[in-house]
């Protein structure tokens, strides 16, 4: 999902079928396995990012990895103190400027995308600076859905005539990791401006690099997006790289969406199985942490369009966990460092 900085291009290239037997998912709950075996890509890649999902199985090889972060949201997403549900400000950023005021809405939203929606929580006040109790987050029987509906009009001065209100929750200041695989189970929502997205930014701040790694289009159904972003040191001018895959059922049925990040390349992967690869791009130094979100509206993201008439008065990205994999030692016994 791009950020506020992002070019007016987005070379999103490819669109590829991805046949429903290889990738079928049970609709059902899984908890995460305290360990993980994925079959990956070895051969070289270019910076190019390509297809792989048809690779002969010469090409690949096993890669196991252990547990170093789950969400079974088997609780609020808030209880726990893992996730917070707004992008964090500078050392400057007043505390209380997160929780309501004018200008409390600058980390509460992309308004450079295009996108309606405003992120609140049940601490956040808008203009007022009481808090307003709306919380966009629910969660039933191990499931945590982030519920974006119409703003209440009686609401939409206090909270800036923003369409919609919708959640997010990030990692950042809590959690981030350099190398290893990053996961979500989860069904992609549809609607006219439904903008679901699982990403991943620099802990250091920096925009890009960037890792989406897996977005949905929300008039589209079954197109999910994976997507690689960085800049050239030299120009300064932001590269993406990504495909389409059509993945029938997406918005109905669980499925498992991944990125494994190695020294050398970035795998994604659906269902475990490898669908794109492509060489880590330069810029990509510094652990990520995580974002999952559910925007409403988007001027640069097909398939996604603007809200109107049409548009869902409530739709809802849910989510089974979340889970984060280190790589294990290699045969020498050398580890990739976590930090």
């Amino acid at each position: 999902m791009i950020g506020e900085l992002t070019p007016r291009i987005l070379l999103v290239i490819g669109y590829v079928a991805v046949t429903a037997p290889a990738l079928a998912a049970h609709d059902d709950l899984e908890a995460a396995s305290a360990a993980l075996t994925l079959q990956v890509t070895t051969d070289p890649t270019t910076t190019a990012c390509r297809r792989v999902e048809d690779q002969p199985p010469t090409s690949l090889a096993f890669r196991s990895l252990h547990r170093t972060f789950s969400d079974d949201f088997d609780e609020h997403p808030l209880a726990g103190g893992r996730w917070v549900p707004h992008y964090a400000g500078g050392a400057a950023w007043p505390e209380a400027r997160y929780w309501g005021g004018d200008g409390s809405d600058f980390k509460r939203k992309t308004s450079a995308n295009g996108e309606q929606q405003i992120y609140v929580d049940p601490r956040y006040g808008g203009r007022m600076n009481t808090p307003l109790g709306l919380d966009p987050f629910r969660v039933h029987n191990g499931v945590l859905s982030i519920v974006a509906s119409r703003t209440p009009p009686d609401l939409k001065p206090a909270l800036f005539d923003n369409e919609y209100i919708s959640g997010i929750l990030t990692t950042q200041g809590k959690f981030s990791q350099k190398y290893g695989y990053f996961e979500i189970r989860a069904k992609m929502p549809l609607g006219r401006g439904v903008w679901p997205a699982f990403w991943m930014l620099a802990d250091d701040g920096g925009w890009p690099p960037e890792v989406d790694v897996v977005e949905g289009r929300g008039e589209r159904p079954g197109d999910v997006v994976m997507t690689t972003h960085w800049r050239i040191p030299s120009t300064q001018r932001i590269q993406s790289c990504g495909f389409d895959f059509n993945l029938p059922g997406a918005e109905s049925e669980f499925h498992n969406y991944g990125v494994l990040w190695e020294e050398d390349r970035l795998i994604y992967f659906i269902d475990r199985k490898p669908v794109s690869d492509i060489r880590v791009p330069i810029g990509y130094d510094d652990p990520m942490y995580m974002i999952v979100n559910l925007a409403m509206g988007s001027k640069f993201f097909l398939g996604v369009g603007f809200v109107d008439a049409s548009s869902p008065e409530s739709v809802a990205f849910e989510i089974d966990r979340i889970s984060v994999y280190q790589i294990d030692a290699n045969p020498t016994g050398v580890m990739t460092d976590v930090r």
